[in-house]
Parts: structure tokens; sequence; C-alpha cells
């Protein structure tokens, strides 16, 4: 099949052992298709496999020559610029040679003197418009994913794969990749868990610890499907249980009435009822058949054991975790905020906030606004105190809680655990791992070092931290939350969120989080660099 991916028989395990999947088959063709799956299950690891950037433990991964992989963050080197992205450094400088006259006469036959038009009009297409000299390290996160972006569609590959290509990405930037794939007509892989992009695939393939399953249709037309399949997961659940209590049940009589006839026999040869050797012959069958009967119950009741293991581990993998939260004790007429005329940024003369003030009272819930580039983390670094302003007074008046992207807030070298136990010095152990299991982290999984878990399972980790104590924090800010949360998360995260009584400041493109999570006022920041 031509410009198709297959997988064969795909494995793959970690460096200490654990294998993250086994046994994968697929084939992507020319079709869209969104790739989704909890967090850590081993989604971007996939995406390397297919790229070439990892081997297989065994199986096969058979790519097309021209494919293209967009990773969740563009890596920037000293001195790169735009023109480096689209790999055209070279001939473009070979075009202002040629513009100063000192060009040979063989490179002027190889010039091509559309192309610095070109790579302008490509990254138009994605609200760029900025020098191809602009420096990389010059740009905002989402400003550099946009500019990778375009650099992919304008080389046209064969296959395109995308790695969550909406983080970072503002209103503007999100909608120009939702359009893009709307019109892709080549293959595509797209990790992401962004609802709004998802409705513009063909198939969605889930990527579980039980193997991967395709799903034709969109995002809703799969919620479609799950939504019957954890119902069904729930009915199997239910139905092995029951078998399992009457497998026991009757186990249970059959040992009572081998026991009775045991004893009935016993007290008739005691009793001299007959012969010695009859007696005994009649006692060896019966110890015979009682173990026959001991061995099949426990072989029914084994089985059915395993039947109840394996429906619930079936739903475990289709229900969504769970959030619930104690109140803040936050009242209405309480001012937790206030900005007044900041001016704030990284050089006196070019300040990133001017003149800037800001209100926030009792439990409202504000989303700060704006394309890349608006200032929006300056915003929060002087709310949470890691950036002084210039000018101006920043006041927060209640307990506070920051989860920025990277999670900062824990120790990487710590355990989940003892980051908890850090941040809550007065929780039991009971309370502890209580509220880490409300987040699954269960058992030996809390134990995990916060350095080894994925970027969705960190997040998790910080709001267990966070939110598992006795009392939450009565403010709560939260930097581009879903950027790494895989879809279930966010589901829960959005419930959890509307159950939180406390003041909520979030940064945040997703207009779909947005809404769900109540928002009741925006908060617009001004005008971006290329805008």
């Amino acid at each position: 099949m031509p410009h198709s991916v297959t997988l064969s028989n795909l494995s793959w395990s970690t460096p200490d052992g654990r294998p993250l999947f086994s046994d994968l088959n697929i084939v992507f063709g020319s079709e869209r298709a969104g790739l989704v799956g909890r967090n850590g299950v081993g989604k971007t690891t996939l995406l390397n496999l297919i790229a070439g950037d990892l081997s297989p433990a065994s199986g096969s991964v058979a790519a097309p020559a021209g494919i293209h992989i967009l990773r969740q963050s563009v890596q920037v080197a000293e001195g790169d610029t735009v023109a480096d992205l689209f790999g055209a450094r070279d001939a473009l400088a070979l075009i202002e040679r040629a513009q100063a006259g000192t060009a040979t006469l063989e490179e002027l036959a190889d010039i091509d003197w559309m192309l610095e038009p070109n790579i302008e009009a490509a990254l138009a297409r994605f609200g760029l418009s900025i020098p191809l000299s602009t420096s990389l390290a010059q740009l905002s996160g989402g400003q550099r994913t946009r500019a990778a972006l375009a650099a992919h569609v304008y080389h046209a590959p064969d296959f395109l794969i995308l790695d969550e290509p909406t983080n970072n990405l503002d209103r503007d930037g999100r909608a120009a990749v939702i359009e893009l794939l709307a019109g892709w007509r080549q293959g595509a892989i797209v990790v992401s868990h962004d609802r709004e992009l998802l409705e513009n695939v063909d198939a969605i393939v889930e990527l579980t610890s039980l193997g991967i399953s395709r799903y034709g249709g969109n995002w809703n037309h799969y919620r479609e499907r799950k939504a019957l399949e954890l119902a069904a997961a729930r009915h199997d659940l239910a139905d092995a249980q029951k078998r399992l209590g009457e497998v026991e049940r009757k186990a249970q009589e059959t040992t009572e009435r081998q026991a009775r006839r045991d004893g009935a026999g016993k007290r008739k040869a005691a009793e001299g009822g007959m012969p010695r050797i009859s007696a005994g012959g009649r006692a060896m069958r019966a110890e015979q058949t009682g173990g026959e009967k001991a061995a099949a119950a426990s072989r029914m009741a084994g089985e059915a054991r395993a039947d109840v293991s394996a429906a619930r581990d079936r739903l475990e993998v289709l229900d969504p975790f769970k959030v619930s939260l104690p109140s803040t004790g936050l009242v209405a007429s309480r001012t937790v905020l206030r900005l007044d005329k900041v001016t704030a940024g990284y050089a006196i003369d070019a300040p990133v906030l001017s003149d800037l003030s800001l209100a926030m009272t009792g439990p409202e819930r504000l989303a700060v606004i704006g394309s890349n580039g608006t200032g929006k983390t300056t915003l929060l670094s002087v709310i949470t105190g890691g950036l002084a302003p210039l000018s101006g007074s920043v006041r927060v008046e209640v307990p506070c809680a920051f989860l920025d992207q990277k999670v900062s807030l824990l120790q990487p070298q710590l355990s989940i655990r003892d980051n908890f136990m850090r941040l809550n010095p007065g929780a039991s152990e009971n309370a502890c791992r209580a509220a880490l299991a409300r987040f699954m982290f269960r058992g030996d999984a809390s134990l995990r070092q916060v350095g080894q878990l994925s970027g969705g399972q960190m997040l998790r980790a910080g709001l267990a931290c966070v939110l598992g104590g006795e009392r939450p924090p009565q403010l709560l800010i939260l930097d581009e939350p879903t950027n790494h949360l895989d879809l279930d998360s966010i589901a829960a995260v959005e419930a959890g969120l509307v159950a939180y009584d406390g003041a909520l400041l979030v940064v945040s493109h997703d207009e779909t989080f947005l809404e769900a999570i109540g928002i009741t006022r925006r908060f617009l920041l001004g005008a971006p660099l290329g805008a």
C-alpha cells in the first residue's frame, strides 16, 4: 500500500525491561487517524518507532521515506533562525549574494527566486508574518510550533505525524491546524487531546494496556462507541462476580455435604455396622471422590476468578479516573487577587506588560487569553512571585497554589508519596495514600519517582499533591492544564474543577475545556510579535 505505515507484531519495552506494548498490528493508510490513549501508555514512543528514532524489541515498522514528524516541543539550537526550520539558510544566502552581484554563473543557475515568497506564504497560513532571519529563541513556544508546522506542510510530505500539535497554540493557531487537517489528503497520524481537532479525523486509533484498536469515524462517534463498551464492561464484571459467588457457594455446599457423609460413615464404622475392610474401602473411595470434587471446585473457582480479573482490567481501561475535592471555605466577598498598574518584563525599556490592573473576588473563574507572545506567562510569573514587577503592586490575599506546565512544585528526585508529604506536612500516611489513590496512584504507583513520569502523569501527581490535602488552596492558578493530559483525564479534571469551590485563574486556549469548567470572565492580553 503506497504512503502507508504498517506495524507488524510490534513490541517495545522500557530500558528497565518493563513491557510497554506487545504484538501491535495495524495499518495507517491515506487517512487522517487520531491516536489516543491514557498518559504513559506509549503514544509518543509509538511515534518514535514509526519515525525510526527507536528500534522495536520485536516486530517491524514499514513507513514511507517521505515521512515528517512534528514533536511536542520544537528543539532550538543556538543561532537557529526561522529559515533553518525550512532548511533554507544556504539557499536564501545565495539569493542575497545574487542580489548583491557576488554570485557565480553556476550558482545563479540553481537559484529559486520564489523561495522566500513561498516560505512567507507558508508562514502566513499559520498566522505568522516575521522575517526569515528571526531567531527561533526569540519566538514563544506557540510561535515556534506554528513555524515548524508551516515548514512541514511546505515540504509536502507523503505522510505527516503530529504529536500534540495544538499544545501552546493560541486560538488562531489552533484554528489553522484544524483547517490544515480538515483539508489534508495524504496519510496523517495525530496524537492529540484536542477534541475540536479530533472531529476532523477519519478514524480514532486507541492505544491501551490491552493493545491497539481502530474506531471508524471522528471523536463524537468514538465516544458513543466507548460509552457502549463501558456499559458492556460493567455488565460483564457484574456477571463474572455473580458467577464467582455461585461457584464459591456450590463449592462450600459440596464440601459441607462431603464432610457430613464422611462423619456419618466414620460413626457407622465405629459402631460396628460394617466389616473393617469394607469400611476402609468406602473411606478410601470417599476420599478419592472428595478429592476429585475439591479439585474440580478449585479449578472452577480459579476460572471464575480469572474471568473477574479480566473483566475488572477491561473496566479499568475504559473507566476514567474520578476526582472529588473538599471545600476551600472561600467566601464570596473575599478579594483573592489584586494587581494595580503593574508594568513588568525583562527589560525596563521594553516591558511585556504595561500599566495592567486586575482584581478577582470570591470563587470567580477567570481565563487569561491572548495570542502567543502577548505576555500570559509573564503575567503568571508576576502573580506567583517568580518575577518582580518593574512598577505597580501585586497582592495575593488567600492561600494559593500554582501548577505550571512543568509542574515545578514537585521535586523530580522524590516519589509522588514523598512529594505529597512534603507539601502536606500534617497529613497521615493513610490520608496521603487515600488522596493519591483518588488520582489513580494506588499502591506501589505512589512510590514512583516524579522524574520518571510522563507529562500527563506529572500533572496528575501535581493535582493530587495540591488538591488532595485536607483543605485545598482558595486560589488555584493553572497554566495550560490540558496540554499534557489524556482525554479521559481532561474529562475527570473538568469534573473536579466544576466541584472546586475556590477561585480559579486559568491560562488556556482550549475553548472546550474553558466552557466545561464554567469560566465566568475572560481577560484579554495585547498583540504579539509578528501578528
